[in-house]
């Protein structure tokens, strides 16, 4: 899994956090549980807001 691959993080991430609000969760926490997913095969350092917005926005998606 990459940091292009939004869909299937945030899948993951609902998955393996049910009980968090996507809508109230820091970036750092975000960045922090994409890179610990054991799917996860890109560079931590890759990453952006532009692409941590649209986790989370996949996330919202995902638990609406």
């Amino acid at each position: 899994m990459r940091w292009t691959d939004i869909e299937d993080i945030a899948i993951a991430l609902h998955d393996g956090h049910p009980e968090v609000d996507p809508r109230r969760i820091r970036f750092t926490d975000l960045h922090r549980w994409v890179t610990e997913l054991e799917e996860f095969d890109d560079d931590p350092e890759r990453s952006n807001e532009k692409i941590l917005e649209a986790i989370q926005a996949a996330w919202i998606d995902e638990v609406a």
